[in-house]
């Protein structure tokens, strides 16, 4: 597909800076019944979900990945987005022509990486001179949270973006992107929908900053999806086809635990255990066979992600939604408001 189709004005005032506070009280754009749209907050949710369905959410971590350094005198500043080893990672780094082979980073005296590879794209290997949980310390010491490009910050960050920017079900260090779609709970909600009955199970996928790209091909087919790892245990896939054998939904806090769930699905809509690396793209015609329902935030023109949901809801439902958000004043992007979406192109397994 040509993509121009998922091309949109949006006006820059419509750029959330900060979240809702409470969280729960972000509004939340319903499209969960067939050709109806319903102004909602996110507080609302245990009214419309029933009790048996299953809310599955990402409880990776965000880690502070972003550094300010030099080579030599040379300022550089390093994003990291794909752990390779315990002390390894691949970076964005810019600008990456002040950084060769074999030359050190230094964040200061304690606290330095070598480049052991340079690609396309000002993607550079790093190997620090930490490594395992030393790593991730001098990161949350000296790093900084690496908001996406649209959030304005100053460099050196703001410090309540550091808890502003972890979700309520954050557990496993790895991720250098928050699951945003999760941003917008909080215990009293998480209270509401136990006392309704919706079952509740987190899974890992561990978001890179690949999700920050812009899509820059004219054509689709012509996209290469960074990879992500991600994790299913057999206890949560289980569970998963339990609710749909029993006639409960499968509800998908964000598009990472969507496109984990679905690279984890049989043809035939089963679940399996997972732990791999996955790079799945998800464009309209692509038939769902995991999740039934979700909850995602408003996304950037031409980006993978308004793909996704254009091929979860339907195009035209999709383009009609985001013409009422922007015209309703909704707030966009990870700090921004959230959809409710059913899913309208399932396998035959599904139906």
């Amino acid at each position: 597909m040509k993509v121009d189709l998922f091309d949109f004005e949006l006006p820059r005032e419509r750029i959330a800076e900060h979240p809702a506070n409470p969280r729960d009280v972000a509004r939340m754009l319903d499209l969960s019944v067939a050709n109806e749209i319903h102004d909602r907050i996110v507080r609302e949710l245990p009214d419309i979900l029933r009790p048996g369905d299953l809310l599955i959410s990402n409880d990776t971590r965000v880690i502070p990945a972003r550094l300010f350094g030099k080579r030599g005198e040379a300022k550089v500043e390093v994003t990291l987005h794909k752990q390779e080893g315990l002390g390894t990672w691949v970076a964005f780094a810019k600008p990456a022509k002040k950084l060769r082979i074999g030359e050190i980073f230094k964040v200061n005296e304690e606290f330095e990486a070598e480049v052991l590879d340079k690609k396309d794209g000002g993607e550079v290997t790093l190997r620090f001179n930490k490594s395992g949980a030393d790593l991730i310390a001098a990161l949350e010491k000296y790093g900084v949270m690496p908001l996406p490009p649209y959030i304005r910050r100053e460099a050196g960050g703001d410090d309540q973006d550091k808890s502003d920017y972890q979700t309520i079900f954050a557990q496993k260090d790895g991720a250098v992107a928050a699951p945003t779609a999760g941003l917008h709970f909080t215990p009293e909600l998480l209270a509401n929908l136990d006392a309704r009955g919706i079952n509740r199970r987190t899974i890992t996928l561990h978001v890179g900053a690949g999700t920050f790209l812009p899509v820059k091909v004219d054509d689709t087919e012509d996209h290469k999806m960074h990879a992500e790892w991600g994790s299913i245990s057999k206890e949560i896939a289980d569970l998963i086809n339990e609710t749909r054998d029993k006639g409960g939904r499968v509800v998908a806090v964000g598009t990472t635990s969507l496109r984990l769930l679905e690279s984890a699905a049989r043809e035939d809509g089963v679940v399996e255990p997972f732990e791999a690396e996955t790079d799945i793209f998800i464009t309209p015609g692509y038939k769902f066979r995991a999740v039934d329902m979700l909850l995602t935030n408003f996304h950037l023109p031409r980006s993978t992600l308004f793909m996704l949901v254009s091929a979860f809801a339907g195009f035209e439902r999709m383009k009609v939604a985001y013409g009422h958000a922007i015209d309703n004043e909704y707030r966009f992007y990870s700090y921004g408001d959230c959809s409710l979406l059913e899913c309208a192109n399932k396998i035959d397994a599904r139906t």
